[in-house]
């Protein structure tokens, strides 16, 4: 999915913009940024702030108002039904990590797998009741540590075959 995005947009956008847009995204996150700076040929001190600030920006707005937000949509029945099923995921996946709060919450953001990362950790920690000035910094130091994994992948791997 990453590769694709960044097909098409690196003929509209500078090879910076195309990592930043790829990394506020949900889904994709930094660890999409990471791997289209790779394919984009930016080098990697210039790529791995880009992406950490492009997965962060939001993160912050998503813990003070999600819970806002999420009530408001659920006014709306097709967007209602989304919006539960994503709270429920969310549930389900703060039960593994409850008992640990700050070091599961770190685990789950910082180990890259599909479906982890920024912004399902901070609906996991709003679920799990962290204030955010206790899941900020935890949430953001789990970003750096999985973009410190996929840049090992996306772009030391690469080098040594």
């Amino acid at each position: 999915m990453a590769e694709q995005l960044t097909t098409y947009l690196k003929d509209i956008l500078p090879p910076e913009l195309v990592i930043f847009v790829v990394s506020m995204l949900p889904i994709l996150e930094l660890r999409g940024g990471l791997i289209a700076a790779a394919i984009l040929d930016v080098n990697w001190f210039i790529a791995f702030p880009i992406c950490v600030i492009g997965n962060m920006l939001f993160i912050p707005f998503v813990l003070l108002f999600i819970k806002k937000v999420f009530r408001f949509l659920k006014r709306f029945e097709k967007i209602g039904k989304w919006v539960v099923k994503l709270e429920e995921r969310a549930h389900n996946k703060s039960k593994k990590i409850e008992k640990n709060k700050m070091i599961g919450l770190f685990s789950f953001v910082a180990i890259p797998l599909p479906g982890t990362g920024a912004w399902t950790g901070a609906l996991v920690a709003d679920v799990l009741g962290v204030r955010i000035k206790h899941s900020l910094p935890i949430i953001t130091t789990g970003v750096i540590v999985a973009g410190l994994i996929i840049s090992f992948i996306s772009y030391v791997i690469p080098a040594w075959i």
